[in-house]
This record gives C-alpha cells, sequence and structure tokens, in this order.
C-alpha cells in the first residue's frame, strides 16, 4: 500500500444514504474457472435526503455510487437499458453512475474467483465448498452494492451449480424452488421475506451431510433444525443441535423472543476467519466451534460450542431484526449478544464459575487493550480498518456495559427495557444512543452520564477506603474514581458506575446495610451509584469493624484498590457471601505475595496464612469442583503482568513457578488425595458437577507435577495413556510438554501418530507444543511451520501455532534476544497477502509494547518499523502497526 497513512473513517462524518435498495435478486453460476454473479436491485432516492436536498434548493440528484472490489465488470443496465462505459465510472473500489432517476432498477453482471479467495471474504471455497463471509465488508467483494448496515433490502437468490459435486444449495430466508439443468448442473431459489443488511447474506454450495432436528415453538410452530459437516463428521454435532435447542427455549423463557423463519440452518467450514456469523437463517461456523465429541473435544470445547451457538442464534433478534446504523455502532449487536450469550451460559452451569472466566478475560485481553496503543471506546470514534474493530472492547467491554444497565435498572426494567427497543426498532438499523434511550425511557433511570462508557476508552480506577467508628456505631465508605488518559483522550469526565458492595460481619456474615438518612436497612447487599470524582457513604447501626466485601460479582470493569490487609482478604477467602468475591480475595491477595516475590528477584516463602487458606479451600473442594477448580488457581502470567508498571516476563514465570512448587509441596498429600478422589472413570457429562470435577483432578495434577517426582510423572503418564476423553489427555499432555524427561516426547509422537488425521485434534498439538515453555519453544515452533499439518492459508492453524506462542507463552515471546519478536514480524509479512485480517490479529502483543522495559521497546519498535515499511502491506497492518509505534 501507499506509504501515507490510509485515510480514517469518522463517526462525525455519518450520513445517511443518497439511496435505498428495496429488493435484491441474486443469479450466482458458479463454475470451476469463474463464478458469475447478476444482481437486480431495485432503487430509490432516499425520502429523507431528498428532502434535505430540496430544502436546500439543490437541483442536482446525487450520482448512485456502489461499492466493489476484486470483480470484473461485465455489463450494466439501468430500467433494461444497457449503459455503455461512458455512462459510469469504475475503479478499485466502486461503481459510479451520475446520472439516474428517483426510482429505477439496475442490474449488474460481474465475474469473481472465489477459488483464489484467501482471504475468505466474500465469495470462497473452503474444503472444495463454496461459502461467504461477508461481515463486515465482504459483500462488495461479490457484487456491486452499497456496502453498510443501514441499506436493508429484501433478497431472493438463485445458485446454479454442478449437482455430483455440489448437491447442497443454501441460502438466507425460506428454500422457494429447485430443477435441474439439462447438462449435469442443478439450481435452487431462496427468498428471505425480512430486510437485512448486504453484511448478513450468506450462500453455501458443497458435498455435506445434513443432520436434522426439530424444535417447537411456544407459539406452536415446527422449525426445521439443520446442520450441515463435510462427509465424517456427523457424530460430532449432538452436543452443537442440543445447545441450539436450549438457547431457542432460554430466549422464548427469558426475553420472550421467538424464532421467526421455518427453517434455521447452520453450516460448518474448516476456513474461517472468526468463530462463526449470524446470516439470517443460515449461520456459518468455523468447524471449531460445532464438532465435538469426548475423545475429541474438551470441556472447554464444549463450553464454547454451547456458547457461540447460543450467541449466533441469539443475534436472530439483537443484530438482525435490529441492526446498527453504522460499524461505530458494532457493540450495539456484538456487546449486547455477548451479555445475552454469558446469561445464558450462567443460566445452564455454574454463574460464578461462568463469571470468573469472563473477568478473567476481561484482564487478561480487554484491559490490557485499554491501556495500549490500539485503545478506544466501546463505540470507536473512527477506523481505518473495521475489521480491527471486532475486539475485546467492542465485545467484552460492550456486554459489561449492557450488565452495569441490568444491575442499575434490574431484570424487570431491563426486560421492559429490551421489550420497548425491539417495539420501537423491529427491522430498522439504528445506535447505541437508540438501545439506551429505551432503556431510560421503559424504566425512568436517568442513564444520560452513563452513556459516557460508549464515548471514553481506558479502565476507571476505583479507589476505595473504609473506617470504622466504634463508638458512634458507623461505618464510612470513600469512594474516588478516576479514568487514565488513552490516545485522543487525556482528559475523562467521570462515570456512572455500579459499585455492588455488602459488609461481612465478625462472624463471616453479611451485615444488615442502612445509610444515614434511611429509615431501615435496605438488605445485606446493594448497589451502590457512583458518579462523581468522590462518594462517601456513610452506613449506620454497624454493630462491629466490618471487612467490606466490594464490587461483588464484578459489577463494573472498573480496576478496584483497596486498604484491605492480607488477613481482611484471607477472611474473605473464607466467608465471603458473594462466591466471585470469594475467589477475587484469593486472587488479589496472591497477587500481592507474587508481585512481592519479584519485587524480590523471585525468592520468598509464601505466608503460612494463604497456605492454609488455600487448604481450606482444598478440604471443602467436593462441595463445589468446579468453584475450586478456579479459586485454587495461582494469578495467571499475564494478570500479573497488567499489575507491573514495567512488565519482566521472566521474573513474572520464575516467580509463579517458585509459588507454584511451594503449594505443591505444602500441600502435597491433599493434592495427591484430591487427585485419587477424582480420578474414577465415570460416564462422560458436560454438566458443572462433571467438569469442575475433571478441572479439579487435572489441576491437582498440574501442582504434583510441579514437583517433577517420579510419582507425579508416572500419575501424568498413566493418564495421558488411559484418558477416554480429551479433556484429561491434553491436560497430561501440555503438562509432559513442560518436562525435559523421554515421557514427553513419546507422548507427543503417540499423540500426534493417533490424531494425525483429524485436523481441530492437531490444533491442540500445534498448541501445546507452542506454549511449552521449555528454552527451545521457539526452535520447536520454527520446525512446525513446515509440518504437513500445518496450513498457512488457515486461520484455525495460524492461531493454534503462532498465535499461540506469541499471545500465550510470554516468557518465551518476550525473550530479551528480541528472536521472538522477529519471529512474529516475518509471519505477519508472510500472512498479510493472503489474509489481512489475521495478519493484523496476531499483532496484539506488539500493541503493549510500552508496558516493557526500554530493551524489550526497542526490538519491538524494530520489527513494527520494519512491518510499516513492506511495499503493498494491507490497511488491517498498517493501522495496527503503525497504532503501536506511536
Amino acid at each position: 500500500m501507499d506509504k501515507g497513512t490510509p485515510g480514517a473513517i469518522l463517526l462525525k462524518d455519518y450520513r445517511p444514504p443518497a439511496h435505498l435498495i428495496e429488493t435484491v435478486d441474486l443469479r450466482f453460476d458458479l463454475r470451476d474457472d469463474v463464478t458469475t454473479v447478476r444482481a437486480t436491485l431495485t432503487v430509490r432516492r432516499n425520502p429523507a435526503c431528498a428532502e434535505a436536498q430540496d430544502a436546500a434548493d439543490t437541483v442536482e440528484h446525487p450520482p448512485l455510487v456502489l461499492d466493489g472490489q476484486r470483480l470484473e465488470l461485465v455489463s450494466v443496465a439501468l430500467d433494461g437499458r444497457a449503459l455503455t462505459p461512458d455512462c459510469y465510472t469504475v475503479d478499485a473500489d466502486r461503481l459510479t453512475i451520475p446520472h439516474v432517476p428517483d426510482a429505477f432498477t439496475l442490474e449488474t453482471v460481474v465475474r469473481i474467483k472465489p477459488q483464489e479467495n484467501t482471504a475468505l471474504e466474500g465469495l470462497y471455497t473452503s474444503s472444495g465448498n463454496y461459502c461467504t463471509q461477508c461481515e463486515a465488508e465482504g459483500f462488495r467483494k461479490i457484487t456491486y452494492f452499497p456496502d453498510r448496515p443501514d441499506v436493508m433490502a429484501r433478497y431472493s437468490t438463485r445458485i446454479e451449480a454442478d449437482k455430483a459435486r455440489y448437491p447442497v444449495l443454501l441460502s438466507n430466508g425460506n428454500p422457494v424452488d429447485s430443477g435441474d439443468c439439462p447438462d449435469g448442473r442443478h439450481w435452487a431459489r431462496w427468498e428471505d421475506p425480512f430486510p437485512k443488511p448486504c453484511y448478513l447474506f450468506a450462500l453455501v454450495a458443497g458435498n455435506l451431510r445434513c443432520v436434522e432436528d426439530r424444535f417447537r415453538t411456544r407459539s406452536g410452530r415446527d422449525v426445521a433444525l439443520r446442520i450441515y459437516v463435510e462427509p465424517g463428521n456427523e457424530d460430532k454435532v449432538d452436543h452443537a443441535m442440543a445447545s441450539l435447542k436450549r438457547s431457542m427455549a432460554w430466549d422464548e423463557e427469558v426475553f420472550g423472543l421467538e424464532y421467526d423463519l421455518d427453517i434455521f440452518n447452520i453450516v460448518a467450514v474448516s476456513d474461517f476467519n472468526m468463530g462463526a456469523m449470524e446470516n439470517k437463517s443460515l449461520n456459518v461456523f468455523n468447524t471449531k466451534y460445532v464438532l465435538a465429541k469426548p475423545e475429541t473435544a474438551t470441556d472447554q470445547d464444549f463450553l464454547n460450542i454451547e456458547a457461540v451457538v447460543a450467541h449466533e442464534y441469539f443475534h436472530n433478534w439483537t443484530g438482525n431484526r435490529v441492526t446498527c446504523r453504522d460499524w461505530f455502532q458494532l457493540s450495539l449487536k456484538e456487546g449486547l449478544t455477548v451479555f445475552r450469550d454469558q446469561e445464558f451460559s450462567a443460566d445452564m452451569h455454574s454463574r460464578p464459575v461462568k463469571r470468573i472466566a469472563e473477568v478473567q478475560r476481561l484482564r487478561t485481553v480487554q484491559f490490557p487493550e485499554d491501556a495500549s496503543a490500539m485503545a478506544h471506546p466501546v463505540r470507536p470514534d473512527s477506523y481505518v480498518e473495521i475489521n480491527n474493530f471486532y475486539t475485546p472492547t467492542v465485545y467484552d467491554k460492550g456486554a459489561e456495559v449492557i450488565r452495569m444497565i441490568h444491575t442499575l435498572l434490574g431484570r424487570e426494567r431491563f426486560r421492559k427495557g429490551m421489550d420497548l427497543y425491539f417495539a420501537r426498532h423491529d427491522g430498522q438499523a439504528v445506535t447505541c444512543d437508540d438501545f439506551v434511550a429505551a432503556m431510560a425511557d421503559a424504566s425512568g433511570v436517568d442513564l444520560a452520564q452513563f452513556s459516557l462508557w460508549y464515548r471514553q476508552a481506558g479502565t476507571p480506577v476505583l479507589d476505595v477506603a473504609g473506617a470504622y467508628d466504634a463508638a458512634a456505631r458507623t461505618y464510612r465508605l470513600t469512594v474516588r474514581q478516576s479514568v487514565p488518559p488513552t490516545p485522543g483522550q487525556p482528559a475523562k469526565q467521570p462515570m456512572h458506575i455500579p459499585l455492588a458492595m455488602g459488609l461481612t460481619g465478625p462472624d463471616g456474615r453479611d451485615l444488615p446495610l442502612r445509610l444515614a438518612g434511611e429509615d431501615a436497612a435496605a438488605g445485606t447487599g446493594r448497589v451502590l451509584e457512583i458518579r462523581r470524582a468522590e462518594e462517601v457513604f456513610e452506613f449506620v447501626d454497624v454493630p462491629a469493624r466490618p471487612v467490606p466485601s466490594l464490587l461483588r460479582g464484578f459489577s463494573a470493569p472498573v480496576r478496584l484498590k483497596t486498604d484491605l490487609s492480607d488477613a481482611d482478604l484471607a477472611f474473605l477467602m473464607a466467608h465471603d457471601s458473594d462466591a466471585f468475591n470469594r475467589w477475587e480475595a484469593g486472587q488479589t491477595l496472591g497477587t500481592r505475595i507474587l508481585l512481592g516475590m519479584i519485587a524480590g528477584g523471585g525468592n520468598g516463602t509464601l505466608p503460612d496464612a494463604y497456605v492454609r487458606a488455600m487448604e481450606a479451600l482444598l478440604e471443602d473442594a467436593a462441595a463445589d469442583p468446579a468453584f475450586a477448580a478456579q479459586a485454587l488457581v495461582l494469578p495467571g502470567e499475564a494478570y500479573l503482568a497488567t499489575q507491573m508498571e514495567v512488565v519482566d516476563p521472566v521474573a513474572i514465570h520464575e516467580a509463579r513457578e517458585a509459588a507454584r512448587r511451594a503449594l505443591a509441596t505444602a500441600l502435597r498429600p491433599r493434592w495427591l488425595a484430591t487427585y485419587r478422589a477424582n480420578a474414577g472413570n465415570e460416564p462422560f457429562a458436560v454438566d458443572a458437577a462433571a467438569i469442575g470435577r475433571r478441572a479439579l483432578k487435572n489441576l491437582s495434577l498440574a501442582y504434583l507435577m510441579a514437583l517433577g517426582d517420579d510419582e507425579a510423572l508416572g500419575l501424568c503418564v498413566g493418564q495421558f495413556h488411559g484418558a477416554h476423553a480429551m479433556t484429561d489427555a491434553i491436560a497430561a499432555l501440555q503438562f509432559l510438554a513442560d518436562t525435559d524427561t523421554p515421557e514427553r516426547e513419546a507422548a507427543l509422537g503417540a499423540f500426534h501418530d493417533r490424531w494425525k488425521d483429524e485436523p481441530l485434534v492437531m490444533d491442540k498439538w500445534f498448541m501445546v507444543r507452542a506454549t511449552s515453555k521449555r528454552a527451545d519453544a521457539l526452535a520447536d515452533v520454527t520446525r512446525l511451520l513446515a509440518h504437513p499439518a500445518f496450513e498457512i492459508r488457515n486461520p484455525n492453524k495460524v492461531y493454534a501455532l503462532i498465535g499461540a506462542f506469541a499471545g500465550g507463552n510470554p516468557v518465551r515471546f518476550h525473550a530479551a534476544d528480541g528472536a521472538g519478536y522477529a519471529f512474529l514480524a516475518d509471519q505477519v509479512l508472510r500472512i498479510d497477502p493472503i489474509n489481512p485480517q489475521v495478519a493484523a490479529r496476531l499483532m496484539g502483543p506488539f500493541s503493549r509494547l510500552r508496558r516493557f522495559d526500554t530493551g524489550r521497546q526497542d526490538l519491538m519498535r524494530a520489527q513494527l518499523r520494519r512491518i510499516v515499511a513492506q511495499s503493498g502491506l494491507s490497511p488491517d497492518v498498517y493501522e495496527v502497526a503503525s497504532k503501536s509505534l506511536g
């Protein structure tokens, strides 16, 4: 690309489309050498724009401007009249027709080559099958069209292809007709009755097998549910199908939302940039989020499949029926739908454990983004390449913003807000402000200040201090908030923050809460609303010094600083009635200890009180193994990095390993007993209890393996060879991969030989090797680039090997010699011409370079300068690299 900075798209420059499209008729002729696409559009001038133009006394009608990239234009006809080249202009990005009437029909014919489309945007091929990915701006690579989400039309699609090679022909909506052609080809026609933006268009043609089930809606309609997979994978879709049915039932029960068509299709493809795509009635999924059986998929795979299936199904209303006006409003659909799938998963399994997982991801992925050069608000003000803003901020922080509204309004009023949102905006493309307005109007709650969460970047900091007055029997809580500066936003306004809390008495029970001026206590837990830079809350009739339990359930995405002592944290670990805060107290205490060890050069011992608190959790583990398996894990290396002014990945790793060995040594008999108590061959089940027992067993084995003795090694090898479920096999393999033993190579070889024909399982093998903490990890990863199972064009493979090393192995990626940085830059430059989206996503570790010492910063900057200097660089990679350089 040109060495100049690509032009940024600005939210403030939004204008409604000059023309609207009422209907779209698409005809695809799929051939080996080229695909021909005939598009017939019924177009009319946008009345809103026409009125504004008339008011300005402007006579000239606006030209018709259609987006298009990598299209070979064959012909253009307006109202049936063929246009000659002097009637329009074509460049690399658009087709412009200067003179058009107020209403007309436009027909274009283009040729495209899906077989050469390695970027996996638009129409492309995967394992010999055709499929599409149009979000965000892929439709312009299929045909000329106003490729923006606020142009909504009704689509009909005719697909023609070779019948023997592509027996399945699918698109959005309902199948209305099909037939055979005289030359061994066939065709199918689909019609979608609901207006949609072009990013929701989908087409699939291929040799696929269908697994079918049915769902009866609450109004009594039967919906056909079909999952299409490549031959041989039919036995791996039961869990995905069951997850879909549970999602449909849950959405009816919790939000009153019923599916609106008679058919719902899912197609699993092996080459896909995202997890899945919610195209109306034809969801296209990465195979990773569909295919599973106990022998090939881990517990986390099963949970991810359930969550992603739910997420894409829930988009039918929050994203499809009501969509976003422009891509700046992306969190309108994504943040809201993530919140909905999180609530679904919490209802299906353990709510506290689910919340812990959400917060861990937020802190290790989104918080660092908020503190990096790529920081942006939930609703960005600008972008160069929209694909770069499918970020943790838009998705995960966006979901936290919705959760805060839910917390402030309560379940009942939140539901009223959702009902009003759909009543107002069904069939429309709207904004985040429209959603907040519906919530405010339905509840009567003023959310004007709260809307800053959509406009201000950065992670707020809450500094909380408590003071108990024994004589007055009062407890004063002082809360100060601040929001750090971020690129383009040096000064911030105070946020509206819900602080859920309670006061825990000396007996471990929650105390009644009554604020000064209140007539009576309002229960034992409440939500304090923080609106100013400093707030003071005085609780009265407090019989003894309490320990405050703050930010219960992680009620806001903030960094919390408190004056709680180590003894207070140990007390909350044992007694807090909020399960999340019990875990949080342990993580906070563990973080303090580990940071102290790091500051001391990795030396030091674990305080006895901390060891005893962990022992108490281990003693009670059988009561809730899923929670225990989370609470007994030391703070992770990625999280510890976020707590340091200057990140030292080697010191972090060494201190955490020393702490693991200390805990393993101190509690070895209990780890051993816990492992054996949970090591029975019970029937496989995907429920909170069974998942929890497996997690607790494997955590116990991890601690035992930290000791490196023969007994632990024997248990690990025995588990690897005797495992009936992938969860246990991959856990044992991961532990062995960090050792320097003959058993390591034997296990890696045996796993490879057994699963070399299963692509998704081989991704796990790549990931295990890429995240090994051995000194030769980078050399191993480099060798594996030439492995027959690795394919540089397949995103799953790239993320499993290159992404796992760069993002999941900090101690080796951040080696002081900079070899990891050079390796990543090499791979980014290699992948960018193939798939810019994937290349840009690999660069996340570079965007946080300012957190490291000057030596590592200089080494990363050198690689970023090398990337930026590359001729022909994509806007995707250029934007991340240039912003990271600053």
